[in-house]
């Protein structure tokens, strides 16, 4: 690489360091201090043009496989130029603290919507889960009636054998306090001893025994015919007078 182009390329990073920290301190700037601190920066654009120039000159004099890189360089320090150049127009406006403060405004704003955005869809995921947890709860509740209406079937159905048990046993002993004595040996089978008769009522799923006073004191003993004949017979009566 030339040397003398090494040197215009070192007091260009100079100048545009030094622009870029003269822009920023106008910015803050009013009134004759500012006006001042850009003129200077008017003159340090002026000093790095002619330094991108000198560049360019030097660099189409040199051998083509040097030169390649060396322009592809000025294209990034003209590009950097420009940059400032727009700078020093934006502070230089008369409104430019007006416009640095919009500038501020429209990016606090847009910081806002991001941020209620993110927020609103926070927002909507929370109430879906909320949406969800009532579904459930409902489905629970559903499924509790359900229970308690089954519940509700089982005592009556309960209720409905008592009093069917309960009618039976009546039954039995109205028969057996009358002269006359009819057994179904398809419910059971009938034992008197002495003052005592043992009612032995069997089905196919549980057996009562009842002990009732009798006035008999004959032992008959009867016992009943098994389940299978109720595949044979409707009803098989025994009559017994005592």
């Amino acid at each position: 690489m030339s040397e003398v182009f090494e040197g215009y390329e070192r007091q260009y990073c100079e100048a545009s360091a030094s622009l870029s920290r003269k822009c920023t301190a106008a910015s803050a700037l009013d009134g004759e201090k500012k006006k001042q601190k850009l003129s200077e920066i008017q003159s340090g654009v002026e000093e790095a043009e002619s330094l991108i120039r000198k560049m360019d000159l030097e660099a189409r004099n040199l051998q083509p496989s040097i030169k390649a890189g060396l322009l592809a360089k000025l294209r990034e320090y003209k590009s950097d130029l420009n940059n400032v150049k727009s700078e020093l127009k934006r502070i230089s406006a008369p409104n430019a603290r007006q416009a640095t403060r919009e500038e501020l405004l429209e990016s606090g704003m847009a910081d806002t919507l991001a941020v209620s955005t993110d927020q609103r869809g926070r927002l909507m995921m929370t109430t879906e889960r909320l949406n969800q947890s009532t579904d459930r709860i409902k489905e629970s509740r559903r499924t509790m009636l359900e229970t308690e209406e089954l519940g509700v079937s089982i005592l009556q159905d309960l209720h409905q054998q008592r009093q069917s048990l309960l009618h039976a046993h009546t039954t039995v002993c109205t028969c057996l306090n009358s002269s006359t004595y009819y057994i179904d040996l398809i419910s059971g089978f009938l034992i008197f001893s002495g003052c005592k008769a043992a009612i032995i009522l069997a089905n196919r799923t549980s057996i009562t025994a009842l002990i009732v006073n009798c006035p008999c004191s004959v032992l008959v003993l009867f016992i009943a015919i098994s389940a299978w004949i109720l595949f044979y017979a409707e009803h098989f009566f025994i009559k017994i007078e005592c």
